[in-house]
C-alpha cells in the first residue's frame, strides 16, 4: 500500500506541477551564507546547544553544527537559526 501511495503522490506532483517537498513532506532548507538557516517541515527539536542543533524530520534527522547558535524563531514546522554554521548533515 505504501508503494502505491508513493507512486500516486509522485504522479500527482508531476501532473499538477507541485513542488515535491509539499507532496512528500520533505524538509526545505534555506541557508544564507554561513550565518542563517531556515528549515521548514521539521517534526521537532531533539537536541539544542550553542554548538549543535538536531531536528527530527519525517524520515531521518537534520544535524546543524556551529558556534554561537541561537534559535531566533520556532513554529510547529519551521525553525530559524542564526550563528556561525559550520556543518549541516542529513542523517537517515
Amino acid at each position: 500500500m505504501s508503494r502505491i501511495k508513493k507512486k500516486l503522490r509522485k504522479f500527482t506532483a508531476n501532473v499538477l506541477d507541485l513542488p515535491k517537498d509539499v507532496i512528500f513532506d520533505l524538509p526545505r532548507i534555506t541557508m544564507i551564507g554561513n550565518m542563517q538557516l531556515y528549515v521548514e517541515n521539521h517534526k521537532g527539536v531533539i537536541q539544542f546547544s550553542s554548538e549543535k542543533l538536531t531536528l527530527q524530520l519525517d524520515v531521518g534527522k537534520l544535524e546543524i553544527i556551529g558556534k554561537d547558535l541561537v534559535i531566533r524563531a520556532i513554529l510547529s514546522e519551521e525553525v530559524f537559526i542564526e550563528g556561525v554554521i559550520v556543518d549541516v548533515k542529513y542523517i537517515q
